[in-house]
C-alpha cells in the first residue's frame, strides 16, 4: 500500500475510499455525548446511590468498553475516595463481592468476557449498572438481576461508539458523588466535540485540518505516543487503538514518566536511525507526546530531539478535565481514519478480528 496525502483533499476520493462512513460517524460524538446522558438520566442512574458508595467500583469490558473504564477512573482521579479498576478478561476478581459496584460494558451487549463477568457479579451478589444494545443477551442480565440498564444507541463499528459508553460510567460517578457532573458539563463536552469535528470535517484543507494534518505525520513512520499525564495517557492508548483498527497500522503507546524508563530506549534502536542519502525514505519513529495546557516543559524530550528523532506534540483543549480527554481523542479518531483513507484503506472493517471472533464462538 503506498502513502497518498493527495486524497485526503479529494472529496470524491474520501467518500469513495470510506463506504462505512466512518468520518461521518467520528463527527457523530458530540450527538453520543448529548443522547448518552439522557438514556443515563432516562435509566434513573441516580438510583445507584441509594445503598450508599460502594467499596470498589469494577468496569468489565474489552477493547473500547475497557477504555470507557479507564476514562471514569481518571476522571475520578487519585483522590477518589474508592479505588476504579477496569477488568479486560472474562474473569471477576476474587475479591469482589456484595459492597462493590460492577459496571459491565459492550456496545453490542454481547461479548462473551463481559457476559461472564456480568453474570459472576449477580451470583455474589455485586450492585450492577449494564451499559450497552436494547435486547441483547447483557440487557437479559440486567433485567433477571433487577440491575440498572442504560441502551447504547449505536452507529457504527462499537469503537466508534466511545461516548455512548463512557458518558453513563461518568454520570454513574456524578450520582455516587464521585466527581462533579451535571447537564452543563456534558454539553461543554459536546461544544468542544463539535468544535474539533468542524475542524477536521472532510472538506477543510490539509494545511489547516489538524486530524489531516497529524495522519501526515504519522504516515510513513512507526509512532510511539506517550501521554505526559493520566489524562493524557488515556488518549495516547486510544490513539494507538484507532490507529490499529482504523488504519490497520502498527503503534506503541505509553505513560510518563514510566516510559522514561524503557520505551525511551527506542530512540537509539534501528528504528530511529534516518539516512539522508537514501532513495527512498526508510520508516522511522515518530514520537508523539500529548499534553495538557500550561503543562510545564517535559525534560526527556530534549534527549529525543538531541537524537533527531522527529516529536509531534499535541495540547489538550478545554477547562474540564472530560472535556480536554475529549479533544484528544477526538483529533486522534479523525488521524486514525485520515491515514487510512491516504493509504486507501477502508477504515471501517477489521476482518482479522472479525475473523477471530468468528473462530472463537464455534
Amino acid at each position: 500500500m503506498i502513502w497518498e496525502p493527495e486524497r485526503l483533499d479529494d472529496q470524491a476520493l474520501l467518500s469513495a475510499g470510506d463506504p462505512g462512513a466512518m468520518l461521518p460517524v467520528v463527527a457523530s460524538a458530540a450527538a453520543q455525548v448529548r443522547t448518552a446522558h439522557r438514556n443515563a438520566g432516562e435509566a434513573d442512574i441516580a438510583r445507584l446511590a441509594q445503598d450508599g458508595r460502594p467499596r470498589a467500583i469494577v468496569v468489565t469490558g474489552m477493547g473500547s468498553a475497557a477504555l470507557a473504564g479507564d476514562i471514569l477512573a481518571v476522571i475520578c482521579g487519585y483522590g477518589a475516595p474508592l479505588p476504579v479498576i477496569t477488568v479486560r478478561s472474562g474473569r471477576l476478581p476474587g475479591w469482589v463481592g456484595a459492597t462493590d459496584l460492577v459496571m459491565a460494558v459492550s456496545c453490542s451487549g454481547r461479548t462473551a468476557e463481559t457476559l461472564a463477568v456480568a453474570a459472576e457479579a449477580v451470583r455474589r451478589g455485586s450492585s450492577l449498572l449494564a451499559v450497552g444494545a436494547q435486547d441483547s443477551p447483557l440487557h437479559a442480565i440486567a433485567t433477571q438481576a433487577s440491575a440498572l440498564f442504560v441502551p447504547v444507541e449505536a452507529n457504527g463499528p462499537s469503537r466508534a461508539n466511545l461516548w455512548g459508553m463512557a458518558v453513563p460510567l461518568v454520570a454513574a460517578a456524578g450520582a455516587l458523588g464521585l466527581v462533579q457532573t451535571d447537564p452543563d458539563l456534558f454539553e461543554g463536552v459536546a461544544k468542544g466535540l463539535e468544535d474539533m469535528a468542524n475542524r477536521c470535517r472532510p472538506s477543510s484543507e490539509s494545511f489547516v485540518n489538524p486530524g489531516k494534518a497529524l495522519a501526515m505525520e504519522l504516515a510513513e513512520s512507526v509512532p510511539v505516543i506517550w501521554g505526559a499525564t493520566p489524562l493524557t495517557a488515556v488518549a495516547a492508548h486510544r490513539l494507538a487503538l484507532q490507529l490499529h483498527e482504523n488504519a490497520k497500522y502498527p503503534a506503541q503507546w505509553g505513560a510518563l514518566p514510566e516510559a522514561g524508563h524503557n520505551q525511551l530506549g527506542v530512540v537509539e534502536g534501528p528504528l530511529a536511525e534516518r539516512d539522508i542519502f537514501a532513495e527512498s525514505a526508510n520508516r522511522t519513529i515518530r514520537l508523539v507526546v500529548l499534553r495538557e495546557p500550561e503543562e510545564r516543559p517535559i525534560s526527556l524530550l530534549r534527549v529525543v530531539e538531541d537524537r533527531d528523532v522527529p516529536v509531534s506534540e499535541l495540547a489538550a483543549e478545554g477547562a474540564h478535565p472530560l472535556e480536554r480527554l475529549a479533544t484528544l481523542i477526538e483529533l486522534g479518531d479523525y488521524a486514525s481514519a485520515y491515514l487510512a483513507l491516504g493509504y486507501g484503506i477502508d477504515p471501517t472493517p477489521v476482518t482479522a478480528i472479525t475473523e477471530l471472533k468468528s473462530r472463537t464462538s464455534q
